[in-house]
């Protein structure tokens, strides 16, 4: 372990109270700071290399929890527009997470099973867009154009919208 990362590890255990109140502004849930604050700090380290010697620490962990908590807030906004779409069935019932928890659990276990059936090539990409990564930051990270990472998510909403038409309007 570098002397740097020892260095920024103490500084992210003194800035922790901090952190976790300006996450409770947000989340309104004790649970959900703490997990918001662990995320941050792993974004801090796994990033460290980012962080520009003599700027503010604190503001730069404050910018890194808001920004977590928006990516975090619009993959389970996608995510709920995503299920609203897709499970309403010819009667215009829609099934979301205030619905019936049975009927909620099998719609959850076809969506995994769905994905499970993909091809890695289209998984990955599809599931790290649905996370709220960006096209250009998927081709990034797997080393592939832009224009492949576009074309496998698409492929994997094809494949998603045939194994899951039970729950497209007909």
């Amino acid at each position: 372990m570098k002397t740097d990362t020892i260095n920024l590890q103490s500084e992210l255990g003194k800035l922790k109270n901090s952190l976790r109140f300006f996450a409770m502004s947000f989340t309104k849930n004790k649970d959900d700071a703490d997990d918001l604050v662990q995320d941050t700090f792993l974004k801090a380290v796994r990033y460290a290399d980012k962080f520009e010697a003599g700027t503010n620490l604190k503001s730069w962990l404050y910018m890194i929890l808001k920004n977590t908590f928006i990516n975090e807030y619009r993959k389970k906004s996608r995510y709920k527009i995503y299920l609203d779409e897709s499970m309403a069935t010819s009667n215009d019932y829609m099934v979301n997470s205030s619905g019936n928890l049975g009927i909620n659990k099998c719609v959850n276990d076809d969506i995994h099973k769905a994905l499970k059936m993909l091809p890695y090539d289209y998984y990955y990409p599809f599931i790290r867009f649905f996370e709220g990564y960006k096209y250009h930051e998927i081709a990034q990270e797997l080393n592939i154009p832009i224009g492949t990472v576009k074309t496998r998510i698409h492929g994997a909403r094809i494949i998603l919208k045939k194994n899951l038409k039970m729950y497209c309007d007909v």
